[in-house]
């Protein structure tokens, strides 16, 4: 008996349609080969082999052969492992690149010409000192007004050194929030990132559902998750939801989720069913254990259930601050705290919250902060001095204010101590006060006093000689801190302390050097963080080609493709043309005996 009379027409017609599916997926592909985030796709096929043979007078059917091709489904060529490398390298580059940046903008507060100016300025003091130290110069007033104004010019430049790092920080703040910038912060952007997911999460699911594959959507998605990880530390996952997880509310194996059953319960066929998406966020506890939190949990509840937001929860206190008064670093904004609300737990409907503030040794649970990304990269820049316990990773904006304030305050200690030094105690002898007239000297509110502006107050000229104070001073100009050098009239060494009471400590500068050694300081950071931010982005450059390599279009691979395809579809055309004659011979041919 021959074969069934239509079984190789049926053959063939399915290699016409799936070859010219192919046909299709690759225009498809090439019409994308431009567009961001597209990922190459592809027909998966099987064999269509039926287990009963179609006739049941075949001589041997042992040797029957199948009944052609079954196009199962489009899909997209990913390799999950290039995802889970290239957005593990995102985070990296993502916190190196935004450190980089808020490295260089400190680098255009403290740059050469800045840092020339404030050195250059300490050498012009100096040099008033020289001239004033011949006894005929010391008491003209000329030549201390020139010291007068030279030691203003330096004031001026600490004051503006530090407003403008003030300004700095508050730049770091609108990158978080998106305040006084035309453009989201940082928490809108992954807000939005985060709704955009889980809306896509529904959307996709409802159309696989009902057999659209939504594999533009799925596209649109992964771009999604990928500029997320460039801001939080992520980690991806597909599951199924909890009616077709495979397990009860016990976890217990429930088959019925995930099969088919015949009467007896027995498996026939798996069911299909769509997965659903997760995106849980690495972090840190205080005591640096890496903990998880939900953002995002597949198609869980509805509205916004299924995915979670970033808050500034002081927004409103740290603007307030600095639009009440934006330059008095008396009123500079609290400490930013941010908290990350979450999923409760998997496939359940309920938020948690975890928050993310500065360090503090009162509050256990202050040491939270993000194992990478660009937004710890601000965090660290906003909360970290470099110097406090456990704070010491990273030099943020209150190192490089912290030792401005330190060079004010040793100047000032240092002057004002030296011009009393052969005074009469309980008198006013200083030359350099507060601006806010309260608390330590500090880059921000030192200055001249305005009893040396107004002359009631001068360079003291007592002492054996009318120049010993001026000595003291051009001395104290080239000295390195900490210095204990000076004597007090009778001869006695003198320790001079600043605010804090303790020595006057410039870690073995000059005044004139400091702010060189501060600059040395930026600059190793500065080199090491852009050397890191170039390896990140070579590593991560490497991993977008290999990903390249699988998912996006290649030109000569889809010509190639097309190619091929074609000639398969050319011979399923000629299969038909051939089963066409051997039709006609079978019907025309055979059966003329009893004509």
């Amino acid at each position: 008996m021959v074969r069934a009379t239509f079984g190789g027409f049926t053959t063939a017609f399915s290699a016409l349609q799936a070859n010219q599916k192919r046909l299709d997926i690759v225009g498809q592909n090439l019409a994308n080969m431009n567009t961001p985030g597209y990922t190459r796709q592809q027909l998966q096929t099987s064999s269509v082999n039926y287990s009963n043979p179609i006739s049941h007078y075949m001589s041997n059917p042992d040797i029957s052969i199948g009944f052609g091709v079954s196009m199962d489904n489009v899909t997209q060529i990913r390799d999950p492992y290039l995802d889970i490398q290239y957005r593990s390298q995102m985070e990296k580059s993502g916190y190196t690149n935004a450190m980089q940046e808020s490295l260089d903008r400190l680098a255009d507060v403290l740059d050469e010409s800045h840092i020339s100016n404030i050195h250059q300025a300490f050498l012009d003091i100096r040099s008033s000192l020289q001239n004033m130290h011949d006894a005929p110069h010391a008491d003209s007033p000329i030549y201390e007004a020139e010291l007068r104004t030279r030691i203003q010019t330096l004031t001026n430049l600490l004051n503006d050194g530090a407003r403008q790092i003030e300004e700095s920080k508050m730049t770091e703040y609108s990158k978080l929030d998106g305040t006084n910038t035309n453009r989201q912060g940082a928490v809108e952007q992954v807000n939005d990132i985060l709704r955009q997911i889980g809306t896509l999460n529904r959307q996709i699911k409802n159309n696989q559902i009902h057999g659209q594959p939504s594999l533009e959507l799925m596209d649109e998605r992964n771009v999604l998750i990928d500029e997320l990880s460039s801001f939080l530390p992520i980690d991806v996952t597909y599951f199924k939801d909890k009616e077709h997880d495979g397990v009860d509310d016990n976890n217990n194996p429930a088959l019925q989720e995930e099969y088919h059953l015949d009467n007896a319960g027995n498996p026939i066929a798996r069911k299909e069913w769509p997965d659903d998406l997760r995106i849980t966020m690495s972090y840190k506890d205080a005591n640096g254990v890496t903990q998880q939190l939900i953002l995002v949990e597949g198609t869980v509840g509805r509205g916004d259930d299924n995915y979670g937001k970033l808050e500034i929860t002081n927004k409103d206190a740290i603007w307030a601050d600095k639009e009440k008064d934006p330059v008095d670093k008396t009123t500079t904004p609290g400490d930013l705290n941010l908290t990350v609300s979450g999923i409760k737990d998997k496939q359940t409907v309920g938020k948690e919250s975890v928050d993310f503030k500065k360090l503090d040794a009162n509050d256990p649970d202050s040491g939270n902060q993000f194992e990478s990304g660009s937004i710890q990269s601000s965090l660290d820049m906003l909360w970290k001095d470099g110097v406090t316990k456990g704070l010491n990773d990273v030099k943020g904006y209150d190192f490089y204010m912290n030792q401005l304030d330190k060079l004010a305050d040793s100047f000032a200690s240092v002057m004002n101590t030296l011009n009393g030094l052969y005074e009469p105690a309980g008198g006013n002898y200083d030359l350099l006060a507060k601006k806010d007239g309260s608390g330590s000297f500090t880059a921000y509110n030192i200055g001249v006093s305005k009893d040396w502006l107004s002359g009631t107050v001068q360079v003291s000229r007592t002492g054996n000689n009318t120049t010993d104070t001026i000595l003291n001073m051009l001395e104290a100009m080239q000295a390195t801190y900490p210095y204990d050098n000076f004597k007090d009239k009778d001869g006695n060494p003198v320790t001079i302390t600043g605010s804090d009471g303790q020595p006057v400590n410039l870690d073995n500068n000059t005044f004139a050097d400091f702010m060189n050694h501060v600059s040395t300081i930026l600059a190793n950071d500065s080199h090491s963080n852009s050397e890191s931010l170039k390896t990140n982005v070579t590593v991560l450059n490497g991993i977008q080609n290999s990903r390249d390599s699988v998912s996006g279009v290649s030109l000569d691979e889809e010509a190639s493709n097309m190619m091929m395809f074609m000639s398969a579809y050319n011979a399923a055309s000629r299969l038909m043309t051939t089963l066409d004659q051997a039709l006609d011979v079978l019907i025309n041919g055979t059966g003329v005996v009893g004509r």
